[in-house]
């Protein structure tokens, strides 16, 4: 699977840099509906492949089984599980200190498709708010 993960990357790699293959979305796009709080958009739909283009259709059968392999893998491991200990940690910080205030931040991808921080959190019977860029705190 590193093998297969590897070279994949580095054909995406060459492709973008023939001018083969383009991002389908930019920086920009990913900063607009991150501010929005757009998070159900398309580009952080929870089908969306965790490494991006491993799989398309141009793979054989062996080759998509490998990438769906992956892709699993990496959602379980770098974002569900992650997501999990990062909100049992703000919980237990809540828990610790109920007078403190807090502020956390996280990075968008821990606000993409099923399993998220604010997933967790919600599990645990806090309620937690948008806060839309520009407005005051």
């Amino acid at each position: 699977q590193v093998v297969f993960a590897l070279n994949q990357t580095l054909l995406q790699q060459e492709s973008l840099r023939a001018g083969s293959f383009q991002i389908p979305y930019t920086t920009e796009d990913l900063i607009k509906h991150y501010n929005c709080g757009d998070l159900s958009s398309i580009i952080f739909n929870h089908d969306t492949s965790q490494v991006p283009n491993f799989i398309n259709a141009t793979l054989l059968a062996h080759e998509r089984i490998t990438a769906q392999e992956i892709d699993s893998y990496f959602r379980q491991e770098l974002i569900y599980k992650r997501n999990e200990r990062m909100g049992r940690r703000v919980r237990d910080l809540l828990e610790e200190y109920p007078d403190k205030s807090f502020f956390f931040a996280f990075g968008a991808g821990h606000f993409m498709g099923n399993n998220t921080v604010i997933d967790v959190l919600r599990r645990e019977g806090y309620e937690v708010e948008h806060t839309p860029a520009g407005q005051a705190i």
